[in-house]
């Protein structure tokens, strides 16, 4: 198992019901039968060659009734909601694709590769708690996010962008992301084909990393 996913899973609470979401090998749910954290795995993938894989993995399980495979795309398959969802490795827009037609679990783990503070906000929108909020270095840098799905919070314009605990308790990890952005802007700047449009998106980038930068630098 990868750091990635070793650090993900760490973060899964003990629950009766476990789904993983776009499971690919199916290394998460192992985990959590493993280690006592649920007593049903659901195992869900929208490409059954993807879903194969897992079923390998865990085919002890599945023949004790403890994991179940759904070929299908997100939660659509089962007919309930599972106490935790865990959704890691895919875009945040589909993120939010897969929870928007349902309640939103009592427990969630989530992942996004990509825009991130669209999970945030629509989280926040639907009446979430997030408890833990922040990045992780593991040959890229990733977003974790994690919490319940009922209890409100309020999050600034801020931390929707970059993540609360981010602001709030940054990291090493996220020191050297905004540093990485930082240097990227500067390099994307030096076109000098850019419209003035893209030169002023990337200037106020650049602008709000520095900003992050003088604010967290002294706490690392």
């Amino acid at each position: 198992m990868t750091r990635r996913l070793q650090i993900i899973c760490s973060y899964i609470p003990k629950g009766k019901t476990f789904a993983d979401v776009g499971c690919d090998h199916g290394y998460c749910a192992k985990y959590a039968l493993d280690n006592g954290l649920c007593e049903v795995a659901y195992i869900t993938d929208i490409s059954k060659a993807s879903l194969q894989k897992a079923e390998t993995l865990l085919k002890g399980e599945i023949a004790a009734g403890k994991c179940i495979p759904v070929c299908c795309d997100g939660l659509s398959g089962l007919d309930c909601v599972p106490d935790c969802v865990l959704i890691a490795g895919m875009g945040g827009e589909e993120i939010i694709h897969i929870l928007s037609d349902l309640p939103l679990p009592e427990k969630f783990v989530l992942q996004p590769m990509k825009n991130a503070d669209k999970v945030r906000a629509f989280l926040i929108g639907r009446g979430a708690k997030i408890s833990t909020d922040h990045t992780f270095y593991d040959g890229k840098y990733y977003d974790l996010i994690v919490g319940d799905g009922a209890g409100g919070d309020t999050y600034s314009d801020w931390e929707i962008a970059f993540g609360r605990d981010n602001l709030k308790n940054p990291s090493p990890d996220f020191a050297n992301r905004m540093e990485h952005d930082r240097e990227e802007c500067i390099k994307l700047l030096q076109n000098t084909s850019l419209s003035r449009e893209s030169r002023e998106e990337i200037l106020d980038r650049k602008k709000r990393t520095e900003a992050i930068l003088n604010a967290i630098t002294p706490d690392i």
